[in-house]
C-alpha cells in the first residue's frame, strides 16, 4: 500500500465555537485540557492538535489559567 492510498482519520475538534463562531476554550474543563498536554505536563504542538494559531493561543492561555488556579499541575509528579 503506497503512502497516497492510506486514509487519514479525522481528529475530533479540540476547540469549541461560541454562538458567533469564535474559538472558545474553558479553563475549568480539566479533562479536555489534559488531552492537550503530554503526561509530563507540556502543551502539545499545533501540528499534533490540528489547531490554528489563534486557537493554540487560547488553549495555552486556558492551560496556564488552570495551572494558576491549581486545577492542573505545572509538571508531572514523577519528575
Amino acid at each position: 500500500m503506497s503512502h497516497m492510498q492510506r486514509r487519514r482519520s479525522r481528529r475530533a475538534k479540540v476547540v469549541r465555537r461560541d454562538v458567533k463562531d469564535n474559538p472558545w476554550v474553558d479553563y475549568k474543563d480539566i479533562d479536555e485540557l489534559r488531552r492537550m498536554m503530554t503526561p509530563n505536563g507540556k502543551i502539545y504542538s499545533r501540528k499534533r492538535l490540528g489547531t490554528t494559531a489563534g486557537e493554540q493561543r487560547r488553549i495555552a492561555q486556558a492551560i496556564k489559567r488552570a495551572r494558576y488556579m491549581g486545577l492542573l499541575p505545572y509538571t508531572s509528579g514523577t519528575v
